[in-house]
């Protein structure tokens, strides 16, 4: 199988999903912090289109940091207003009180860096999912030639689903490759072969 190279995202994207499901997963915690990425960045769906949620880094824009020195900064309360928006975005979807309950802990506790707390959450996802959670690699993974590398920052996603209905389908135009929560919350078990099913948008 192809290997997959995979940042250590906050709440994955759908395309990262889809990414795992088709190769040997590896994410990579030796590369460097890069900001207004998904390493602590995630995209939801609300009735006002979609939002980003940011989990808070102590400096943030120090460069080249090494993803697995960067701390959390609680001091923005930024774990109670994701979880709300959270709860905005997702309580009227099929699935909400089924998965809500294992992802609320996660804005409930502190976690002492940002790798600490995406990994936690990502283990949680891919339960979830019926997936194994990949490996980690302490050290920078070099990308080989057959490898399919997410780690770069880039502007679109390198899988797509099919569409699927989401909760304000009746208000705002369906949007793809959304956090992975935003497929679980209303797909439920069928997530998992969604994904199986997506294709390449390269």
């Amino acid at each position: 199988m192809q290997r997959i190279l995979l940042p250590a995202a906050y709440l994955p994207s759908i395309s990262w999903f889809c990414a795992l499901v088709r190769g040997e997963g590896v994410i990579d915690v030796g590369e460097h912090f890069i900001k207004r990425s998904e390493r602590n960045r995630a995209r939801i769906m609300t009735s006002d289109g979609v939002m980003e949620l940011t989990a808070q880094v102590v400096r943030a824009n120090r460069p080249r940091q090494p993803m697995h020195t960067m701390r959390l900064d609680y001091s923005k309360r930024w774990q109670k207003q994701h979880w709300g928006a959270l709860v905005a975005a997702y309580k009227a979807s099929p699935y909400f009180d089924y998965y809500a309950p294992r992802l609320e802990r996660f804005y409930q506790e502190e976690y002492a860096s940002l790798v600490e707390f995406n990994l936690a959450l990502i283990a949680e996802l891919c339960t979830m999912l019926g997936l194994t959670p990949p490996p980690t690699s302490e050290t920078y993974v070099v990308a080989e030639e057959e490898d399919l590398d997410l780690r770069p920052k880039t502007k679109g996603p390198v899988f797509v689903t099919e569409p699927y209905i989401q909760v304000f389908a009746d208000r705002q135009p369906y949007v793809g490759n959304l956090s992975i929560v935003d497929l679980l919350f209303n797909e439920g078990p069928a997530a998992a072969a969604i994904l199986k099913r997506c294709q390449s948008a390269l």
